[in-house]
């Protein structure tokens, strides 16, 4: 009897002091990108984070699109480690309010209550959402500021997509034909952005390739957004 009431004691202790917390899931590495950690809460948060942006449900979201998530925490540390030492281009306030408006209505979100209502239903805040957005779009000018003066796009290029990609599309769909004057800037920006991309994803490849990326000798297993292991 007198070992019950000490093992109860201490319990009750445990509890008072914060020791004994059964329903808290204690935080933990997933990986790290030379020396930088990611957390599972990262990893979760950029889950459920993208489910948002993309008006997708958390119980559609598979183990494919978990690993691509952190596949991207991985790839936007690795790019800010670029950026050490420099000031972090910060987006426009009316840049980041639109892609917040895009939000908003990827999810039916008409007004404030509905807007909140999304958000409970992803276990997030206007806060979070706003941080992520500031973050990623950050990273993305970051990129462009450094990979767009690299890219040339000749004239002949643009002739070349207009007349073997522009005026195919235009005829399949019955649009009327429009002169390569009125559009060569927009397929400009278009090839210019077509060349960002291939010059991006080869960059972060020799980014890997020159880094310690490390995963824990555990297996790295997502949790599910209600905080269970993920099926």
């Amino acid at each position: 009897m007198r070992n019950f009431s000490q093992l109860a004691f201490l319990l009750i202790l445990a509890a008072s002091t914060g020791l004994a917390r059964p329903a808290e899931v204690i935080d933990r590495i997933v990986v790290t990108v030379n020396g930088h950690v990611i957390l599972q809460s990262d990893w979760d948060d950029a889950v459920r984070l993208e489910a948002l942006a993309e008006g997708r449900a958390l119980n559609q979201i598979t183990d494919q699109d978990r690993s691509r998530a952190l596949d991207r925490l991985i790839d936007q540390e690795l790019v800010r480690e670029q950026g050490q030492g420099a000031e972090a281009p910060q987006p426009p306030a009316a840049e980041l309010q639109q892609r917040i408006k895009d939000i908003q209505k990827q999810q039916g979100a008409n007004n404030p209550s509905e807007w909140q209502s999304a958000l409970n239903r992803y276990a997030l805040d206007e806060k979070q959402v706003e941080s992520w957005l500031i973050r990623d779009l950050s990273i993305l000018h970051q990129v462009e500021a450094r990979l767009r003066p690299a890219v040339q796009v000749t004239p002949q290029n643009v002739e070349a997509y207009y007349r073997d990609t522009f005026l195919p599309q235009l005829r399949k769909t019955g649009s009327q034909e429009v002169p390569l004057a009125q559009v060569s800037a927009q397929i400009r920006e278009i090839l210019t952005q077509q060349k960002v991309n291939e010059l991006f994803t080869s960059w972060l490849q020799s980014l890997r390739e020159e880094s310690n990326i490390n995963l824990p000798t555990s297996s790295v297993t997502p949790t599910s957004p209600s905080g269970g292991q993920a099926p």
